[in-house]
Parts: C-alpha cells; structure tokens; sequence
C-alpha cells in the first residue's frame, strides 16, 4: 500500500533478460534500511526487492507487468518516481495506491500556466470512465489531483515543487504513463455492474 506521494527519484542502472525482467535501480534512499523482499513502488508499479547494495536495490518484474505498464520503455539512466511502502502511522498525504497500474495512457498535450504546467493524458478507452473531474488518479505513481475530463482526454496541473521532486520536470508528449485508477471508482463500478 502506498500514498502516491514520491519520496525518491531513482535511476535504472541495468536491465538483464532472465526468465523475468531484473532491474537494478539506483536509490538515495538509506538501503540498510530496506529489507529484502519489501515492495518499493518504481513509477507506481509495486515491485518486490530481491537484491540490495549500498545505493541500489533490485527487483525482479514480471512479463505480465512489463505488458501491462510502460517499464518496457525503460532503459540505463531513465529516471523513475520511488516511494516505499506504507507504513502504521505515515501521513497519508496523498491517497491511497496499491501499486498495481490498470493501463498506460498517453501525453497528448502540455501549456505552460504561469509557473505550472497543465498536461493532458489520453486514457485507455476501458479506463476513461473511473476517471473523474476533482478526483484523484496516481500517474507513474504519483497522487494527482484530475482538473477536467473531455471524453478519454483529461488534464492534470503540475505545480513547480512536483516538476523538481519527480520525473514530472522532463515529461513530453508522446511519453507513457503508467495509470492506476482509484480504488473507490473501482468498487463502486464492480457493485454497479451487480446492482
């Protein structure tokens, strides 16, 4: 469980093809203080540790999460939104995450609004309808606020501290982005759907 709020900005430093998909990401968390097996969000994509060294840990990530998100992009030296897992007791800032991204959507626009920047993403099309006006969305992991929706379109202001704290500084269009709907949107279309 997670809160969508980064606490890291890491770095891949290798990729190695096994039977699954091995990353190893470089950290300016304290790795003494990780314990092997924690789950690390990387980009919003909950992932188990498996290898630990002074400035990095690995993980090991599955074909079905490579399909299913935009780490199948990721090369050395890209740079991926981290926040380890929630623990009793940590301030829920932003909302509640788990890590598990239902779709990748698209940059499709960008402006510039005085010091922030108003990005527009492009929604799967099975994906579009759990995404609400004022509701929240946590995009490559990160807890975001959603400013307006015009069909599978919808925009997301970006204040200048999150463009300097996560990978959102170097967006552009064209860019994927791992999308993980709210949990409440979810359940509440599952009931409807038996209502």
């Amino acid at each position: 469980m997670f809160t969508g709020i980064v606490t890291d900005m890491g770095t891949v430093r290798a990729l190695e093809h096994r039977g699954d998909l091995r990353a190893r990401i470089g950290t300016s968390y304290e790795t003494s203080g990780i314990d092997m097996g924690a789950s690390i969000a990387c980009n919003g994509v909950c992932l188990t540790v498996v290898g630990l060294g002074e400035g990095w840990f690995d993980v090991d990530i599955s074909a079905e999460s490579v399909s299913k998100t935009n780490i199948g992009d990721w090369a050395e030296g890209t740079r991926i939104n981290l926040e380890r897992a929630l623990k009793v007791g940590d301030e829920l800032g932003g909302h509640i995450v788990s890590g598990h991204v239902d779709g990748v959507a698209e940059v499709v626009g960008m402006v510039d609004e005085g010091d922030s920047t108003r990005v527009t993403f492009r929604a799967p099309e099975a994906l579009a309808k759990f995404v609400a006006p004022k509701g929240s969305v946590a995009l490559n992991g990160t807890s975001l606020t959603v400013n307006e929706v015009d069909g599978c379109d919808f925009g997301i202001n970006f204040i200048p501290h999150t463009k300097e704290v996560t990978t959102w500084g170097g967006v552009k269009v064209g860019d994927r982005i791992n999308l993980e709907i709210d949990t409440l949107a979810r359940y509440v279309s599952r009931l409807q759907e038996w209502g």
